[in-house]
């Protein structure tokens, strides 16, 4: 037991720890959206789409998830007005902001001449460097996330699952598919400081994907999600400290293995289900 608490001594794990918990939140939150919608391929976008921000922060000395935040979200509503307003389908306008904005993060990148550590652990994920002042960003962050969801998240779930219906009650359904949108954006910008752009969009699909194996209900599927998460952030900074592997990889992997149990569960259960048929 002392061994497993060995890492707590270090301040650096204990930011680290408070960050996982921060994007464990913030993730599976706007992740059981992600996933009810089929929206991973929008997060993967959103997220890659946060680097030139990152990049444009890094130069401008301004905090990287800042910078990351403005991008991300602007990149999210500009596919939903693409999406919407030009008449092009939701894939085509994902891989045209996509692939614009990222290449715009590497052309600014590229023209960086001095050291650039910092935004390679964007790239990759570095939360054992995370600091005060970025862990402090995160939870401003965070907490935004969380008042915005709690007072509208029955909206957010009738909008997810009967757009039609709420429509004909009244509601203003492209307000909100516009505040998921930026939700999306905020939740990958809280979360690139912990497992990096390549890998943020596990962080916000795997959690709430397993949690949807297992829920029987929206309340359920939130709880779950939150416990996946969490639980993958703590054992992933434990293992990654223990091994010495890249944190942010280790804590998607932990992330991908509570997948894979969770459906492994749910085909037994569906094999003795139809045994005893």
């Amino acid at each position: 037991m002392e061994s497993l608490l060995e890492p707590l001594q270090y301040g650096f794990v204990q930011r680290a720890m408070a960050g996982a918990l921060l994007v464990a939140l913030v993730c599976a939150s706007v992740g059981v959206f992600v996933v009810l919608r089929g929206l991973a391929f929008l997060g993967d976008a959103v997220a890659h789409a946060a680097f030139p921000g990152v990049v444009g922060a890094f130069l401008l000395r301004l905090d990287l998830t800042i910078g990351g935040a403005v991008a991300s979200v602007s990149s999210a509503l500009a596919i939903g007005l693409l999406a919407r307003r030009a008449g092009l389908r939701e894939d085509t306008a994902i891989g045209v902001v996509f692939a614009g904005m990222f290449a715009l993060g590497v052309v600014m990148f590229s023209a960086i001449k001095s050291y650039t550590g910092d935004l390679l652990g964007v790239l990759l994920g570095d939360v054992l460097g995370i600091t005060d002042q970025q862990l402090l960003v995160a939870a401003v962050l965070t907490a935004v996330i969380a008042v915005l969801l709690t007072l509208t998240w029955k909206e957010l779930v009738f909008v997810s699952f009967d757009p039609t219906g709420a429509e004909a009650a009244g509601l203003p359904v492209l307000r909100y598919d516009a505040l998921l949108l930026g939700l999306i954006g905020l939740a990958i910008a809280v979360s690139i400081q912990l497992v990096g752009v390549v890998l943020v969009v596990a962080m916000l699909v795997t959690p709430a994907a397993t949690a949807r194996l297992l829920a029987r209900d929206m309340r359920s599927l939130l709880v779950i999600a939150l416990a996946v998460a969490a639980l993958s952030g703590m054992l992933g900074i434990e293992l990654s400290y223990f091994l010495n592997t890249a944190s942010g990889g280790t804590i998607v992997l932990v992330a991908t293995v509570c997948f894979a149990l969770a459906a492994f569960a749910r085909a037994l259960r569906a094999r003795g289900l139809n045994m005893s048929a």
